[in-house]
């Protein structure tokens, strides 16, 4: 007997005890351990853009994480990786706003009646939860810069009883200027032909329910800065430029998958004007 003869360092000594951690694309649906935070839950949403990952627990609250290292699959180190695109899912039976899916049906000509949206995200947000019914109805939404021309928009439009108009107003509280100016087109000759509605949100962003983006609340930004900066500055996000708020609205938006998503008062300011533009006659 050489009691000599093992080499203690032979082999691989250095391994963990749970093993070496390996690459896994963060597929929805696996539930992962974050390791610093000992949060656990089940893979919702991935930013390809940001390079997050979104876990939701089995109380079905939310956080956000960099993808990467630092997380458990099966209680063994994983690296988490952007998902690999697969195959087109099985089409959906609802759509995003929770009517019916129609598929292959084809949009309905155009109405006369139209939408005005005022600020090009709330724009995009209305297109993402309401647009395949829009498009089913015939209804064409029209992007908005801001509620100052909305009386010119209306001169030329020409409302009517056939040539209805709904329009959605950022931040439209009671004794502001936007309510004056909505106030002062519905006692106008053709306000039986127009419907003005806002939602009581600074910024749309704040109409996304903040759990589904892995916070608890919208920051609190005092008066005199940015709102979508000092968002963007209290949520660790970055915010020197432009390009910077963009990618932050990109990440929010892809935090909307349908209605459930999005605060009930602007649900509800939505369907409304969908339902004044598409009443019979219109």
């Amino acid at each position: 007997m050489d009691r000599y003869g093992t080499d203690v360092l032979a082999g691989d000594w250095k391994v963990p005890k749970r093993g070496r951690a390996v690459e896994t694309p963060a597929d929805h649906g696996l539930v992962v351990e974050e390791v610093t935070t000992d949060w656990c839950g089940e893979i919702v949403a991935v930013d390809r853009d940001l390079h997050t990952v979104t876990l939701e627990d089995r109380r079905g609250k939310r956080r956000t994480f960099p993808l990467g290292t630092g997380f458990l699959l099966e209680g063994k180190p994983v690296i988490l990786t952007p998902p690999v695109t697969k195959a087109a899912p099985a089409r959906p039976t609802r759509t995003a706003s929770g009517s019916i899916a129609v598929h292959d049906a084809k949009a309905r000509v155009a109405r006369a009646s139209r939408i005005f949206v005022e600020g090009r995200h709330d724009a995009e947000l209305v297109e993402k939860v309401w647009g395949d019914d829009l498009r089913i109805e015939g209804v064409v939404v029209e992007y908005l810069g801001g509620v100052d021309d909305l009386a010119d928009h209306l001169r030329d439009f020409k409302p009517g009883p056939n040539r209805r108009v709904g329009v959605l107003v950022d931040h439209l509280v009671a004794g502001s200027k936007e309510s004056r100016i909505a106030q002062g087109i519905m006692k106008s000759p053709v306000g039986k032909d127009v419907l003005i509605v806002g939602h009581p949100f600074i910024d749309i962003w704040q109409a996304v329910k903040p759990d589904r983006l892995g916070f608890k609340e919208w920051p609190k930004v005092p008066k005199g800065i940015d709102w979508k900066k000092g968002t963007c500055q209290q949520l660790g996000w970055p915010h020197r430029d432009q390009a910077d708020i963009a990618r932050a609205w990109k990440h929010v938006l892809g935090g909307v998958r349908g209605f459930q998503d999005l605060d009930p008062q602007l649900l509800g300011r939505v369907e409304e004007l969908i339902d004044f533009v598409t009443a019979p006659g219109s």
